[in-house]
């Protein structure tokens, strides 16, 4: 078999229905995220608000720092008619989704400048109903796919994210220059029909053995079953996972491992917005180069993660992601110039769909499909901590720095993530990370 024909069969995978949607729930899942984060970032900077509170409204994205904490209803609670007729995982997906595209809705007819508690505690819904969202997404693509396809899994579902933030991020941003941001905000309320439109198409995964079998005994009480209930939904995850070989180092890693990018994230569209650009400049740019460098990036991290192994991947997608701040900081000395944005864009789009794509492979190897959606929702969390709550003082650094030193020590940021990797690939030399399903 020559070179380019095992190249090939490895992008085989791709084709299936399953994949179809776990693409469009992706772009489900990626769309809201930026409407309370990036998005909401530019709006206030037009209005005027200032830096320090932009970067505090970070916190509001709280919520997917948190999302463990329910996680266990939605992995055990069955909806009264939508889990009947849809299944499990398919019937919370489009309960949640209903309700994500009213608080889109909400939010946009926030006034940033006279009412900017009630524009956070709006932004507040929507990012705890597009947590809830992505409980029910991700343990859903992990439970529908076999072991081998989850790198060509998670290259999908960051493919229909990337797409679902860039219209969020560019295409919100360019329709502002022509519309009200309430409209802006109910054309992205109308486009979660798309991951409706994907779950509706997708098989209901098979339910894992565990948990079909019965809490307690016949002879127990109600308050016996409850406290068993409890065990097997709360407690049973997170101690398996307790189990594992350098436990710590895996969380702090998934903490740290995205943090610098997360960070220069937060402050992005302000930088851009401050230098000069315009939001059409801004959105057309991201568009034109942003989203095929960022669909050429996440198909690059999906097969060299099954040719050279998930935490190889990992590696080249840190480095990769460090170098791209550095970016920002050349654009910040030189000035508004649209082909060194495209450059910059087009270079931070790919790295980080690369990064992205080996990094929720790395996630999805990690859950025992016994407790999908609690595990996952478990490391995520920890991820989304390191963007929201970590990244509120993003606005205060720039203050004290300036672009340029802002923008290169966010490169620095990512070197303890980069000395966790390799320590655990020492622990997990043969690259086997998934545990057994629970019998």
């Amino acid at each position: 078999m020559t070179l380019l024909s095992r190249w090939a069969a490895a992008a085989a995978v791709y084709n299936d229905r399953r994949m179809l949607a776990i693409l469009l729930m992706g772009f489900s899942s990626g769309l809201p995220l930026l409407l309370g984060f990036s998005t909401l970032s530019y709006w206030l900077s037009t209005a005027g608000i200032d830096r320090t509170t932009i970067g505090l409204f970070a916190a509001v994205s709280t919520p997917f720092a948190l999302k463990f904490l329910w996680a266990p209803l939605i992995d055990h609670v069955k909806l009264p008619v939508m889990s009947r007729a849809f299944g499990r995982r398919r019937g919370w997906a489009l309960s949640v989704q209903v309700l994500l595209a009213g608080g889109i809705l909400l939010l946009g007819t926030s006034d940033p400048e006279n009412a900017p508690f009630v524009m956070a505690a709006y932004a507040l819904l929507v990012a705890f109903l597009s947590a809830s969202q992505d409980i029910v997404i991700d343990a859903y693509r992990i439970e529908v796919l076999e072991e081998n396809e989850q790198g060509a899994g998670a290259a999908v579902t960051q493919t229909g994210y990337r797409l679902g933030m860039i219209v969020a991020g560019a295409g919100a941003l360019a329709l502002s220059d022509f519309v009200a941001w309430f409209w802006v905000y109910a054309a992205m309320a109308s486009l979660v029909v798309i991951g409706m439109i994907g779950v509706l198409i997708g098989p209901e995964p098979a339910v894992p053995k565990a948990a079909t079998e019965p809490v307690g005994t016949a002879q127990d009480s109600r308050f016996e079953r409850i406290v068993a209930w409890l065990k097997r939904a709360v407690i049973d995850p997170f101690a398996e996972f307790l189990t594992r070989r350098g436990w710590v180092a895996i969380l702090l890693f998934v903490l740290l491992y995205k943090y610098g990018d997360a960070i220069a994230a937060t402050m992005t569209n302000p930088f851009f917005n401050e230098i000069g650009f315009s939001g059409v400049e801004i959105g057309s740019v991201t568009k034109f180069f942003g989203v095929f460098a960022t669909l050429f990036g996440i198909f690059v991290g999906g097969v060299l993660v099954a040719k050279i192994g998930v935490l190889k991947a990992l590696f080249i997608g840190g480095i990769l992601q460090a170098v791209t701040n550095l970016f920002f900081a050349w654009l910040a000395v030189h000035g508004p110039d649209l082909w060194l944005l495209a450059v910059v864009v087009g270079v931070d789009n790919f790295t980080g769909g690369l990064g992205s794509a080996a990094f929720v492979a790395y996630l999805s190897s990690l859950c025992n499909v016994a407790f999908t959606g609690t595990q996952y929702a478990l490391l995520t969390s920890l991820m989304a901590f390191g963007r929201t709550l970590m990244s509120t003082g993003s606005g205060w650094l720039v203050d004290q720095m300036g672009w340029v030193l802002f923008f290169m020590s966010t490169s620095l940021m990512a070197i303890p993530g980069l000395l966790l990797l390799i320590w655990i690939s020492r622990l997990y030399p043969t690259g086997q990370l998934r545990p057994a399903a629970a019998e």
